[in-house]
């Protein structure tokens, strides 16, 4: 027992403080309890229920049988880069140049690794909206920086006031990460209010890094590209993917665009780190924004319709729940219940055997609620609410 110990004392000590200062994700750390249990309904896992559509998996597989596995150029191959400065320019009026302002990267989450490593110097500061997506405040931890939290609230539809970021803004502030349509709680946020945070970058000089994985899935109102706004492209790193409006989460691919000198810090570290994105997933990705615009359309129209479903049953049980006007989670206020996200996740999926993730998982203001994701069936979505409603029923306050 006491050699255990002092074995566990000495690999310890090798452990790096920035790696000890960072939690397992809380997403992954609650979907360990669902091993081994059946029948259970998820309302956790946040990608698409479709499988990628055939012709654009096909063109993957065509790729393979004419031996096309080789490493590609560290930024991506050159005609899916032009396609990604294309569909920007015709999408939201944005030029990004394919040489030297595009790199594709290894989904979402790489691009926003190496943006933190090409930016952030010891000590530096990264302001970021609370609740947020799992991964921002672990980043700025792993590339030696700081994440300061400005919180949001479901009074005011999630979305961040110019003046709060200003708040907080030091010396050390180095960024301003904001994700919209947001994960975990649906906001986009008006163009006017986007306007705002960029007339604070420009003030202060800081760097924008804009995550728009769901820019494709907005309901009721326009995605408005943060790089798009006058006089802030020089200050934006733009990320973006294929993820989630093509149903691509295992394919990972993704990209960054952004001025040419932050590209190339970013495509050193890639360089050492990945060296290039996985060739069939850049050849898919190809297809995906050639002829991938009307599954694009198809999946969002059924995405709406499950966003309304939910959101009319969340509320119906006695669960208070904001109207999400992008990406396809619910948060609803577990308040009623008078339980912790966690108490209230671990019940509801021992009880009914419905999976969904705790609030706290996104942020300290993220307690209270629980995220639900709907891109599942209508009938799950169903069957999960009259499980949850007998569930609410039992332990209101």
């Amino acid at each position: 027992m006491t050699t255990k110990i002092n074995n566990r004392t000495k690999l310890n000590k090798v452990i790096s403080e920035r790696a000890e200062k960072i939690s397992p994700s809380g997403i992954r750390k609650f979907f360990d309890l669902l091993q081994g249990m059946e029948g259970v309904i998820s309302l956790g896992v946040g990608e698409p229920d479709y499988t990628t559509p055939w012709h654009i998996s096909e063109a993957a597989v065509r790729s393979l049988e004419k031996g096309y596995t080789m490493y590609t150029s560290n930024s991506g191959i050159p005609e899916l880069r032009e396609l990604t400065s294309k569909y920007l320019k015709e999408k939201y009026g944005v030029d990004y140049d394919p040489y030297g302002e595009i790199l594709m990267t290894v989904g979402v989450s790489e691009a926003l690794d190496l943006a933190m490593r090409a930016i952030l110097n010891p000590g530096d500061e990264v302001i970021m909206t609370d609740p947020h997506y799992v991964a921002y405040d672990s980043c700025v931890i792993l590339a030696e920086g700081k994440p300061i939290m400005v919180p949001t609230y479901q009074k005011n539809n999630f979305e961040v006031e110019a003046k709060d970021i200003e708040a907080r803004v030091t010396p050390r502030t180095r960024a301003i990460l904001i994700g919209f349509p947001a994960n975990p709680t649906g906001a986009v946020m008006p163009r006017q209010k986007l306007l705002g945070i960029a007339k604070v970058a420009k003030k202060h000089n800081l760097i924008v890094i804009s995550d728009e994985i769901y820019a494709r899935l907005t309901y009721d109102m326009e995605h408005t590209c943060f790089a798009s706004l006058p006089g802030v492209k020089e200050n934006t790193i733009l990320l973006g993917g294929f993820s989630k409006a093509y149903a691509m989460t295992g394919w990972r691919i993704g990209y960054a665009a952004a001025p040419r000198e932050i590209i190339a810090a970013m495509t050193k570290i890639h360089q050492y780190t990945i060296m290039s994105a996985p060739t069939p997933a850049q050849v898919a990705a190809i297809e995906a924004l050639k002829t991938g615009e009307p599954d694009v359309v198809e999946m969002l129209e059924d995405y709406n319709r499950r966003r309304k479903f939910i959101v009319k049953g969340l509320n119906e049980i006695g669960l208070p729940c904001f109207e999400p006007k992008g990406a396809f989670y619910a948060f609803p206020s577990i308040t009623p219940t008078g339980m912790t996200s966690e108490e209230f996740s671990e019940k509801l999926l021992k009880e009914e055997k419905v999976a969904v993730v705790p609030g706290l998982a996104f942020g300290r203001c993220g307690e209270g609620y629980v995220r639900c994701c709907y891109a599942t069936s209508l009938a799950d979505i169903e069957e999960a609410l009259e499980r949850m409603a007998r569930f609410v029923k039992r332990h209101r306050k």
